[in-house]
């Protein structure tokens, strides 16, 4: 039986976890659990399944839940998540979690001499660099959850990595796919979540909506299979049916399909190589009927190309990339600033900053402290 420590359990992604645990009882079961402050997400969890220890972000929740369940230990803050991390009593960490936040449990994780099944693409897009030495220091692997990686995954499955010509990731899109630069200016909160396929979170969805989570899965994609970026390539596919397509030497390009559903891709995180029933809907290509391609605009959405350009120019630009957003991402959402915005915050800060190596865990703080301030201050003086 492999145990497993979720974290980010009460969001899209840690509870289609839990229902693919659920789906396989004899197989899986869960040891502990972080979420945030989603308390009450937390305690319909705790009907379904038996944990020794939890982590939440508040310190006040963490001694209320004490009291209310005493056969549970309670954690809170960053510090919980990195205890949980380094436990020893399980096998793989599932990280869920959103954001810069997911780091360095993922990097806890890994010197403790744990796998992790990865949807925290954060951690690669920020210190990707930190995160490859730790698996080759203490030999461990990372699993994809991400679709697309996923895909990519299982099409290199017993073929030689050296053979790969390029990557080809796909991109549905997003809300605003079919929509102007004009008609971008006025979009609401309300339209960017209304994502026309997948069902995530709300951080996730707008960085759909805007190309940036795009941009973080090359960058994440580069890591992940120490691809160099001139051999990937994102081609828009708005069904989401092809997941992404891996092309060898000789032409053959290999292809993940299926539904849009998470489940499988987190399952397949968990029981590589092996392949276990899944209670989710079987695709069905003749009522699809057909599937559309095309390149990627970048000057529609330009988030897309300054991943490119920070991924390629390496150091601190990533983790400021990545810190810019979130603040932008952030306050689109609560209404403070215009959806065009974020992209001109995010591209600010990643022309402004200096460039320094990213050698570090401190590096790293640095570099995400900087573009937290830079893209604060540009929202206030907006306001």
């Amino acid at each position: 039986m492999k145990r497993l420590v979720i974290l980010g359990a009460s969001g899209s992604i840690g509870m289609q976890t839990i229902d693919v645990v659920l789906q396989h009882p004899s197989e899986f079961t869960i040891t502990a659990l972080g979420v945030g402050r989603n308390i009450e997400q937390l305690r319909n969890i705790l009907t379904q399944i038996d944990v020794k220890v939890v982590s939440v972000q508040r310190e006040e929740d963490a001694v209320q839940l004490a009291e209310l369940y005493p056969q549970i230990r309670f954690y809170h803050g960053e510090e919980g998540l990195i205890t949980l991390a380094s436990s020893r009593d399980y096998d793989i960490l599932v990280n869920a979690l959103v954001g810069f936040a997911g780091f360095m449990p993922t990097l806890a994780a890994i010197e403790s001499g744990h796998d992790v099944a990865l949807a925290n693409k954060e951690t690669l897009v920020c210190g990707g660099s930190l995160i490859e030495k730790a698996l080759d220091k203490y030999g461990r692997k990372l699993y994809p959850i991400d679709s697309e990686h996923s895909a990519v995954f299982q099409a290199m499955q017993g073929n030689d990595p050296e053979d790969v010509k390029r990557l080809i990731i796909t991109a549905s899109g997003g809300s605003f796919r079919n929509l102007t630069r004009e008609q971008l200016k006025d979009v609401t909160v309300e339209q960017a979540l209304a994502h026309p396929n997948w069902s995530m979170g709300a951080k996730i969805t707008i960085d759909s909506a805007d190309m940036m989570n795009k941009g973080f899965e090359v960058i994440e994609a580069h890591w992940l299979f120490r691809m160099p970026y001139e051999k990937i390539d994102v081609l828009m596919h708005p069904e989401s049916v092809i997941h992404s397509m891996v092309e060898y030497v000789d032409h053959s390009v290999m292809a993940q399909l299926g539904v849009p559903d998470m489940r499988l891709p987190i399952q397949y995180a968990l029981t590589v190589p092996k392949r276990w029933p899944l209670n989710e809907e079987s695709l069905d290509l003749a009522e699809i009927g057909a599937l559309h391609f095309s390149r990627p605009d970048t000057e529609r959405f330009p988030l897309l190309a300054l991943a490119y350009e920070a991924g390629r120019k390496g150091g601190n630009l990533c983790a400021v990339m990545n810190a810019a957003n979130e603040a932008a991402n952030l306050a689109f959402r609560e209404g403070r600033i215009p959806f065009l915005m974020i992209e001109e915050i995010v591209t600010g800060a990643v022309r402004e900053c200096r460039w320094d190596p990213m050698d570090t865990v401190e590096a790293l703080f640095e570099a995400d402290a900087w573009g937290t301030a830079y893209a604060q201050k540009k929202i206030e003086d907006y306001q």
